[in-house]
């Protein structure tokens, strides 16, 4: 990532594999936020603060992170699929993690959606900590294999494809 004057600048479009691994960041901020979001209702119920934690992490992983799966799912998968034969086993597992993670998603945004409303300070910490685990494990393995073999193998015309629609799907328009 280039910086200017000290400051990081964002991928884009044109870096498609760059903004999935961004992503990862974003993800694991929210993760992050669901840890805190335990204790802070252990400490103070389910106060204003609680609300806009369980509204916003509600928000990321209803919007950008299914674009984010659908992004591998669509369209980066079956890109590596047809350039590298050993990819369907990687592809495969974390088609299955996504599965797992929509499923984990359901239950948890239930009670997230009950916090947001003001209606329950009720938090599984089990269920935090199984979602937040399959996450963290999973963005581990697009780090060290999907994401370095993405760059090995993906060519300009491809990235770009990529890049092209990751934005259609954020309904962005670019060049």
């Amino acid at each position: 990532m280039k910086t200017q004057i000290g400051a990081p600048v964002a991928p884009d479009f044109d870096h498609p594999i760059e903004m999935l691994a961004a992503c990862h960041e974003r993800i694991q901020d929210q993760i992050d936020t669901l840890d805190r979001l335990l204790v802070h209702l252990a400490a103070h119920g389910c106060d204003e603060q609680a609300t806009r934690a369980a509204a916003n992490v509600m928000r990321y992983f209803d919007t950008a992170g299914e674009h984010h799966h659908e992004d591998e799912e669509v369209d980066l998968f079956p890109l590596l699929e047809a350039q590298s034969p050993g990819a369907a086993s990687l592809t495969q597992r974390l088609r299955a993690d996504h599965a797992n993670m929509r499923a984990l998603w359901h239950t948890l945004r239930v009670q997230l959606s009950a916090i947001a409303e003001g209606t329950s300070k009720q938090l599984d910490p089990t269920l935090v900590d199984a979602f937040a685990r399959l996450y963290r494990d999973h963005i581990a393995l697009e780090e060290s294999e999907l994401l370095p073999l993405a760059e090995r193998v993906l060519g300009n015309a491809a990235a770009e494809m990529l890049g092209a629609n990751m934005a259609r799907r954020r309904r962005v328009q670019v060049r």
